[in-house]
């Protein structure tokens, strides 16, 4: 059985919501959810969950990399020299044009926003994750090629889209291949967030989410959000 580990990643533990789950046909089946806290660390949370499981996804809600033009051009800046490329190049990555496109809904850009945090707190909890399981858990490129445990990036906004769910941070109405019996009332909405990843994941196993046309160099640095398309 494949365990789905949702996570809607934050800088604080108990702001990062965690779901998991499971797959019964085409439905996702969610069986835990919570949040971190000072003596709940997510990460030995989601690798206690791995060590229970035959095979893992982790899907995370933050970016896990940056658009590629960024670094190059930091690298050698000196303050008050002007960049001479369009801010867009280097904020936003090719998989953020992606969704807008397909979507009409722009995630937030990684390197010009407070998300930066988050997305460099996405990445510690993978490091600590990989060194807490001993598994290298690589970005997924497609679920054939995973290993035991592997993860990918989601954006639960574009997963509702998607579904044609209601919009809004929290909202897990209108997701009809989610079955949930937990208590939804009582769970915060970064943990309501996490079960959307759990949806996220599904789409991605089961071949409804969008591939990039190539797996180049530029889109395994700048990472890839898997959503599916609408009415998939």
């Amino acid at each position: 059985m494949i365990c789905l580990i949702g996570i809607d990643c934050a800088t604080q533990p108990r702001k990062v919501g965690l779901a998991r789950g499971h797959l019964e046909g085409v439905r996702v089946i969610a069986d835990e959810c919570l949040c971190g806290g000072p003596d709940a660390d997510p990460a030995e949370i989601v690798a206690g969950w791995i060590g229970e499981s035959e095979t893992a996804l982790l899907a995370l809600d933050a970016p896990l990399g940056w658009a590629s033009a960024l670094g190059p051009l930091l690298a050698g800046h000196q303050a008050g020299v002007a960049f001479d490329v369009p801010a867009h190049s280097l904020f936003r990555r090719l998989t953020d044009n992606d969704i807008a496109a397909r979507l009409d809904k722009r995630p937030l850009e990684v390197g010009a926003n407070l998300i930066s945090r988050t997305s460099v707190a996405a990445v510690d909890l993978l490091g600590k994750v990989r060194s807490m399981t001993g598994e290298p858990v690589p970005l997924a490129w497609s679920w054939s090629s995973t290993t035991r445990v592997s993860a990918i990036e989601v954006y639960p906004a574009a997963t509702r889209i998607a579904h044609g769910a209601p919009a809004g941070s929290g909202r897990v109405d209108g997701l009809s291949s989610l079955q949930c019996d937990l208590d939804l009332d009582s769970l915060s909405v970064d943990a309501r967030d996490s079960l959307v990843c759990l949806v996220a994941a599904a789409d991605f196993i089961l071949g409804r989410a969008v591939h990039p046309t190539a797996v180049d160099e530029q889109i395994i640095q700048e990472g890839w959000i898997w959503a599916a398309s609408c009415g998939s």
